[in-house]
């Protein structure tokens, strides 16, 4: 007889990066029309950076980028997004590669990978948005200021109630210089990431095949490709 109790679910493994700037997760949340804000977390200590912008567009990320670089304050070894096409505009991608970056896309369907920078979104629209007009003038510059409290004064749950800023302190001797961010740079295995899932993986076969052949090991089969008809 089939049992009638509740069984739970089995919960997702929460994990941490353990280097500051080993990660950085990036997102878009749409605020109000033509309002939206660009968020990008620390993997490993919660530092994050956030603007907004009137439209998610390649241009616009291009300009968080150069926001995200500047204000974290560790190097940034790799960016990990949603597939949303903003990301995966190739100027986007490039300057990316020109700053040393590895771009790491999460799987279609797969919020919980971006889980850290999705609830830090939520947390933006409880107890920031519900206090301030998101029509506002002075918009960015109120976004600036929760910016350094949410940083450098407001406890965080997961980080046994010290701030981002503390938690990266407390990793200051784990924190790598830039240069040696960009001379572990292996600009060889990295490429331009397509948005279709299934293509994307495709090339990225035949990509390693490409690296596998110019070292002499034999390329992988194309009959081993996968292949499928969905968009990713």
């Amino acid at each position: 007889m089939r049992s009638l109790r509740h069984r739970p679910r089995k919960g997702r493994t929460r994990y941490a990066r353990l280097i500051p700037g080993e990660r950085i997760q990036m997102d878009t949340c749409k605020i109000a029309p033509a309002v939206y804000q660009y968020t990008a977390i620390d993997d490993c200590t919660r530092v994050r950076v956030l603007a907004v912008y009137p439209r998610r567009t390649a241009a616009n990320s291009l300009l968080f980028l150069e926001r995200v670089i500047e204000e974290m304050p560790f190097p940034v070894q790799a960016i990990q997004t949603d597939r949303g096409r903003e990301f995966f505009a190739y100027c986007f991608q490039e300057k990316l590669m020109e700053y040393a970056i590895k771009f790491r896309p999460i799987k279609p369907a797969s919020p919980h990978l971006n889980g850290k920078v999705e609830r830090s979104q939520r947390t933006d629209l409880d107890e920031f948005y519900a206090t301030v007009d998101p029509k506002s003038p002075d918009l960015q510059q109120r976004l600036e200021e929760w910016q350094d409290h949410y940083n450098q004064y407001r406890p965080h749950g997961s980080l046994r109630g010290h701030t981002p800023w503390e938690a990266w302190l407390e990793r200051l001797a784990l924190t790598p210089f830039h240069d040696d961010v960009e001379a572990s740079f292996d600009d060889s295995v990295e490429r331009i990431r397509h948005p279709n899932y299934q293509m994307d993986l495709r090339l990225a076969v035949k990509n390693q095949g490409k690296i596998l052949f110019s070292s002499g090991a034999r390329p992988p089969n194309p009959r081993d490709l996968p292949h499928s008809s969905q968009n990713g």
